[in-house]
């Protein structure tokens, strides 16, 4: 069994009505089990900055499938929840990424792993680190944690846990 990180973004409304769907559509894959699920994030887009905030969290899951086969099924969810690849950064329903997968170090024309920039992204570190603080990124020689305090606090000031009406009711 394989163990993976997934990252999900969105920022078109219903963003957690996406969340959901691409959860559940990932849980329905025989060959992948989602093992936990971290806290919703909101942060403020980067590069193409002209957009919504966006909601993130991260999946960690067990897999039989091979990373390139995971890769599909990542991008089969993304198609179905239509995502559109219109500007590079820019707006969409859906944004899977695989971020690790085992201890591979790989480069490939459509997979690189680890995710060559999550260790300057702190809307993937920070959900991240909820799930595996530990965990010893290949090839960076590095924990997760270690990863998130070497990033500028600028970087970090403006992801929040993101909260729902129903979860200030409880």
């Amino acid at each position: 069994m394989n163990k993976a990180f997934i990252a999900l973004g969105t920022n078109i409304e219903p963003r957690k009505d996406y969340l959901d769907q691409a959860i559940q559509l990932l849980s329905k894959v025989k060959d992948i089990q989602i093992i936990q699920k971290s806290s919703i994030y909101q942060t403020p887009p980067v590069g193409y900055t002209d957009q919504a905030d966006f909601l993130n969290m991260v999946l960690e899951i067990s897999t039989w499938l091979p990373s390139e086969k995971l890769l599909d099924k990542c991008q089969e969810v993304e198609n179905e929840l239509g995502r559109k690849r219109i500007i590079r950064f820019g707006p969409r329903t859906i944004d899977l990424d695989i971020l690790v997968y085992n201890e591979e170090n790989k480069k490939t024309e459509r997979l690189t792993i680890p995710h060559p920039r999550m260790r300057q992204r702190g809307f993937v570190l920070v959900p991240l680190n909820e799930l595996a603080p530990e965990l010893l990124l290949p090839g960076l020689g590095k924990t997760v944690n270690q990863l998130l305090n070497d990033l500028p606090e600028q970087d970090k000031k403006d992801i929040s846990k993101w909260k729902t009406a129903e979860s200030e009711e409880e």
